[in-house]
């Protein structure tokens, strides 16, 4: 069981991004929010952030100049002002909400209003690739130990922790579940579709990946293959390595998709091999944007000659050339101007008379 972190809200968007990822053509819709206080605030902060997968596409903060509800997707606002008005009123009634958790965690572990503490909660819903709801999850967190869930049965909690325990047992006295699990199967799945067909243009593109194999020597003299899939959309791709056809998983260092920041992803595997055994293993790369599955391995790079090797050659040998051709000139020049008889050498027995 995965818990919040305090730090809130840089952290929070790790969590969100982790929880987007998902089957390939299924697609999730959740709001995370944190309630921190602190020395220096004045009042208890609010956040609530929306994402639509890996993209947040709507954002309260109750510091704000003019606190609301507000569309910040990469895509075209297509709801009326009405909807943004309903939007932020929900948005500061959870806000009162998390204040008065913030109250009941006080008072069940006695702590001061004084000093840090942090309340999140998440909610979401997952559709299937056909628009079919697959599952919802509703989570709060106190403190990032303490938390309450909703099981996957969307009717029973579970609850670690005096102050969830507490909430446990007002919740079910209430019948929260119940309205929660309304809540999850129509309410946010239609969230959930109206927005996928808002971004369509960017939520359904396939960008394929920009793929390469690097190289690095080990102080233990093994050698590091890593295979990079850079620039790709959507985020499920498959990266393998092979040794002489056989599928090495067991032995390779494997990272979490990232995001990029531009809107794409990436991800990287890596192996250990002896050195001079590169060529023996395959990247294999599989991805929607990709017609078929790649492969490819690590190409040392062409033997190139030295440019100075080059350039001082042929500076040497265009100098002794110039010289030549003076030579030859001057010589011929000379050889020109002197008249009959007038030999630059002597022979035989033509001496100069003394």
């Amino acid at each position: 069981m995965k818990t919040f972190v305090i730090k809130a809200p840089l952290l929070l968007l790790l969590t969100v991004l982790a929880l987007a990822s998902h089957p390939e053509g299924s697609h999730f819709v959740g709001s995370f929010q944190t309630l921190f206080t602190g020395y220096g605030l004045p009042e208890p902060q609010f956040i609530s952030l929306g994402f639509l997968d890996d993209i947040q596409f709507e954002r309260f903060n109750s510091r704000a100049d003019s606190p609301g509800m507000k569309h910040c997707a990469p895509w075209i606002d297509h709801h009326k002002a009405d909807y943004w008005k309903k939007k932020s009123q929900k948005a500061l009634s959870d806000f009162q909400t998390m204040r008065q958790l913030l109250q009941l965690m006080l008072h069940a572990y006695n702590h001061s209003t004084l000093g840090y503490h942090t309340i999140q909660k998440r909610y979401g819903c997952h559709a299937l690739p056909r628009g079919y709801f697959s599952h919802g999850f509703l989570e709060v967190a106190f403190n990032g130990h303490d938390y309450i869930r909703l099981n996957e049965d969307l009717r029973t909690w579970t609850a670690v922790g005096k102050a969830p325990e507490i909430l446990r047992q007002r919740w079910e006295k209430n019948g929260f579940a119940e309205t929660m699990k309304i809540y999850l199967e129509v309410e946010c799945l239609d969230s959930l579709l109206t927005e996928l067909e808002y971004g369509k243009e960017i939520l359904l593109r396939t960008e394929p990946p920009k793929i390469h194999v690097t190289r690095k020597a080990r102080p233990d003299r093994k050698i590091t293959l890593r295979c990079w899939a850079l620039s790709f959309y959507p985020p499920e791709i498959t990266l393998t390595w092979e040794r002489d056809g056989c599928n090495q998983m067991q032995y390779m260092e494997v990272v979490e998709t990232r995001p990029a920041g531009d809107g794409t992803f990436q991800k990287w595997v890596a192996v250990v091999v002896s050195s001079g055994e590169e060529q023996r293993y395959t990247c294999r790369v599989n991805h929607k944007g990709l017609p078929e599955v790649i492969t490819l391995k690590w190409e040392p790079p062409e033997t190139t000659i030295p440019i100075m090797a080059i350039i001082i050659p042929v500076v040497l040998g265009a100098l002794l050339m110039g010289a030549v051709m003076t030579f030859l000139i001057w010589k011929r020049r000379t050889r020109g101007k002197e008249g009959p008889g007038s030999s630059s050498c002597l022979h035989g027995n033509n001496k100069p008379k003394l």
